[in-house]
């Protein structure tokens, strides 16, 4: 999840967002990127209304902006209106923002793959309905949390009986190295590759064991026919039982 925090600030003569918006696709844990906007300054005591514009087209143009920020940029760019784009900057900024975050914390909760610390403090968040603390954990506690959750979810693998040598040798590499970003691109994408290469390993035991029936071997051939990780998958804890 790339996060981030617009804060937009009018005072004499600047005009200075700078943009840093969560979004709910973790799909990893990625850690967060500050993007500065340069100042958006004027001759005057208060920017003027191409500052005010380009403040808001810079937060617009941020493809992390929430559905909330998006829509209501969009009105005042329509309006052209330079007093209600500087009172949006001023507080309806922060306060579509908050909403947007409120959102993003949502939808991690609904994400079946959101583990325990993360469902634990993205509920203590939406319970306290606190913007600043929700925006807070989107930057920095979402990441820690996640971590932790990932590698409670790695350990676990190493006990599941079924975890073959592949995984065992990846998941402990992880545990050593204790990278958050690797921890999550490998539980994203790793996992699926490793797990299919030892799913093939077993499938070829079954397959050299000598009083295999005939209907085993055709289903165990089968599933390394299609060689999808889904298909060694099911063959090893559904077909090879059913065929049995």
């Amino acid at each position: 999840m790339r996060l981030h925090r617009v804060a937009p600030g009018i005072a004499a003569g600047i005009v200075a967002p700078a943009l840093l918006l969560a979004t709910p696709s973790f799909a990893a844990a990625a850690a967060p990127t500050a993007v500065t906007v340069p100042a958006v300054s004027s001759s005057a005591d208060d920017p003027d209304a191409d500052d005010l514009r380009a403040a808001i087209v810079r937060i617009l143009t941020d493809p992390d902006s929430g559905r909330r920020v998006t829509r209501e940029a969009n009105a005042l760019l329509d309006a052209n209106d330079p007093e209600a784009m500087r009172a949006w900057l001023e507080t309806g900024y922060r306060i579509a923002q908050a909403e947007d975050d409120r959102v993003a914390i949502t939808r991690l909760l609904a994400d079946p793959d959101s583990g325990r610390r993360v469902t634990r403090e993205a509920n203590a968040l939406l319970d306290a309905n606190d913007p600043e603390a929700m925006r807070a954990w989107l930057e920095t506690g979402y990441r820690i949390a996640q971590a932790a959750d990932d590698r409670v979810a790695i350990t676990r693998l190493l006990a599941a009986p079924d975890s073959g040598r592949r995984v065992t040798a990846e998941v402990n590499a992880l545990l050593d190295a204790n990278d958050p970003e690797a921890m999550r691109a490998w539980l994203e994408t790793g996992y699926r590759i490793a797990q299919a290469e030892d799913d093939r390993v077993a499938i070829a035991r079954i397959l050299a064991d000598p009083s295999i029936s005939p209907a085993l071997c055709a289903a165990a051939n089968a599933a390394l026919d299609d060689n999808t990780p889904e298909t060694l998958r099911h063959f090893l804890e559904v077909g090879r039982y059913q065929v049995a």
